[in-house]
């Protein structure tokens, strides 16, 4: 039997279906919860993520998720993109680090397609269920990175540096990990959407907590610029005198309040120090012909003689360091039809992200939460590499999710 026609058996509303069916969907949804929650969890290998991972999308798939059309350029560009670095690891399949890179990144491309389709039927709802359940992996993200900090737990939590990483071996992935909670809490309280504010201004400081002791300076604008954008698109938005007034206040209050909470940590002598340290444009490893933006510039003529690259994972190997860029790591590892794919495809998203934000639509409020986080990540994409962030390919699925339900809204108007 089909998953589709698996799908529709499950649907028959019988006497004994019904019952069974309702009892796969709680089970799923908490497996989905589990899921998500585990998305944090990078310092195990493998992570409970990838156990529940598989089981989790099937299950859905069992009970009739599908794909929307208009979800189609979305995988195309992602297929694409996958194909041009299965054609740049050719001539290496045999060495296992390229090649384990590969699958994963494969890997996260289904991830990010089954996201997509998840989030096309019930979009407020799924939504709504899915930042609940990522919140609660940041809380217990920011949480374990502040006790990195203070070198609780020593030899479970990573510290890098003197900065707090947590779960995550790298503080600026904790740093961005948490933006995405932070969004969904200041739109809620800014909304007054929030049941208990004075809880959800409680999350908020764990989060902010948690991002500034990162030390990450991508991290740190990014939740300025990404802030920024989500309270510029909901005043743009709202048809309302009031709610306006109560974006500025609240938006002046909080800037106030955050600045004062970063002069009372500045008190402290160690985290003055580190963030004297950190709050520098660039530092000597971004600097010179051989630092990470003069490898980015002397790889270009070399990719443009290379249509297969260099071969996935293999940027380091002519210079010694990671691209610290998914755009031209996109051209490095996959060659040109990896790059131009991944290039394309933040574009086209990009463009479905800032309509879904603008124009009117039942999903206007979801939009205006999941796509100022993913544009921070393809910002922040020119000085990092972000293309095997989990949260990154959650956010893509949600994103055409909210797309393919737009465009199912518009049909059934017409």
């Amino acid at each position: 039997m089909s998953v589709a026609a698996s799908g529709i058996a499950l649907a028959r509303p019988t006497s004994r279906g019904v019952p069974i069916l309702r009892l796969a969907q709680a089970f799923a949804y908490a497996l989905l919860g589990a899921f998500i929650f585990f998305i944090c969890f990078t310092f195990l290998r493998p992570s409970p993520y990838d156990f529940i991972a598989l089981p989790a999308m099937a299950l859905w798939l069992a009970l009739g998720i599908r794909l929307h059309r208009s979800s189609v350029p979305f995988v195309g560009l992602l297929f694409a993109y996958h194909v041009g670095l299965l054609i740049a690891l050719l001539p290496y399949f045999d060495e296992p680090r390229p090649v384990e890179w590969t699958y994963q990144s494969v890997y996260l491309m289904v991830t990010a397609i089954f996201f997509a389709m998840f989030f096309s039927d019930r979009t407020a709802s799924r939504i709504e269920f899915v930042l609940k359940a990522y919140l609660a992996s940041c809380l217990f993200a920011a949480a374990a990175g502040i006790a990195s900090y203070y070198d609780l737990f020593d030899r479970v939590l990573f510290k890098m540096d003197g900065r707090a990483a947590g779960v995550f071996e790298d503080p600026n992935v904790l740093g961005s990990f948490l933006i995405p909670g932070a969004l969904y809490l200041m739109h809620n309280l800014i909304a007054g959407r929030s049941r208990v504010p004075l809880l959800a201004v409680a999350s908020l400081a764990v989060l902010a907590t948690g991002i500034f002791l990162s030390f990450s300076r991508g991290s740190w604008l990014a939740l300025v610029v990404s802030t920024g954008t989500m309270v510029a698109l909901m005043y743009r938005t709202s048809v309302s005198a009031r709610l306006r007034a109560r974006i500025v206040a609240l938006t002046v209050a909080a800037a106030a309040l955050a600045a004062v909470a970063v002069a009372g940590a500045l008190s402290v002598t160690d985290i003055a120090d580190r963030f004297e340290d950190r709050a520098q444009l660039t530092k000597d490893y971004d600097e010179g012909v051989t630092g990470r933006f003069g490898n980015q510039l002397r790889s270009i003529p070399m990719l443009i003689e290379r249509p297969n690259g260099f071969g996935p994972l293999r940027f380091r190997l002519f210079f010694g360091l990671e691209p610290h860029n998914s755009y031209i790591g996109g051209f490095a590892n996959g060659g040109w039809l990896g790059g131009f794919s991944f290039l394309f495809l933040v574009l086209a998203t990009t463009y479905v992200g800032f309509r879904l934000c603008l124009a009117p639509s039942p999903f206007r409020r979801e939009a205006q939460i999941v796509w100022p986080a993913l544009f921070i990540f393809f910002l922040q994409a020119l000085q990092i590499d972000v293309d095997h962030w989990r949260h990154v390919f959650l956010l893509f699925g949600m994103v055409w999710g909210l797309e393919a339900a737009r465009v199912r809204w518009l049909q059934t108007r017409a």
